[in-house]
């Protein structure tokens, strides 16, 4: 047994209904993560794998619920529009192309504010003619639903 996985053992669920329920057994798994500094649980019917490979096969899994979670929080993907592979990659394509010219335009205009900012006020400006520059400049405030004389009037109201 490798040295980080700390216990590989067979168990069974012992409550009535659960039993019933799922009488089959179960292995439990505890991993200690050096990178993290952490001890990991995993409880799994996953027994043709090695302890390793499923401590390996979690991580991967924390990994996309990661992906998934900065795409929500970045990118404001709220839900898909398609029930496709392709239709779920051009969205999130996409995000992430605007998300890339939004940093870009961040950095290179050196502005004092982050980027989700900045992606707000792109956002409520897509149809105003003014110039970046201008219109970064007479944005001096913290968050957009702050602004005095918003930018579209009555759009806040």
């Amino acid at each position: 047994m490798p040295k980080n996985v700390l216990t590989d053992a067979e168990v069974r669920l012992t409550g009535y209904r659960s039993e019933k329920k799922y009488p089959e057994s179960f292995r439990l798994i505890r991993y200690y993560d050096e990178e993290e500094e952490r001890e990991f649980t995993f409880l799994t019917n996953a027994k043709h794998l090695t302890a390793l490979e499923i401590a390996e096969l979690y991580k991967k899994r924390w990994l996309v619920e990661l992906f998934f979670k900065w795409l929500k929080q970045h990118l404001k993907i709220k839900k898909f529009w398609g029930t496709t592979e392709n239709a779920v990659r051009i969205q999130i394509a996409a995000a992430i192309i605007t998300y890339c010219l939004v940093a870009i335009v961040h950095h290179d205009m050196k502005l004092e504010r982050s980027t989700y900012e900045v992606l707000q006020i792109l956002s409520i400006s897509l149809t105003d003619k003014t110039h970046l520059t201008d219109l970064f400049d007479k944005t001096k405030f913290n968050y957009v639903k702050e602004l005095d004389c918003p930018l579209i009037p009555g759009l806040f109201d």
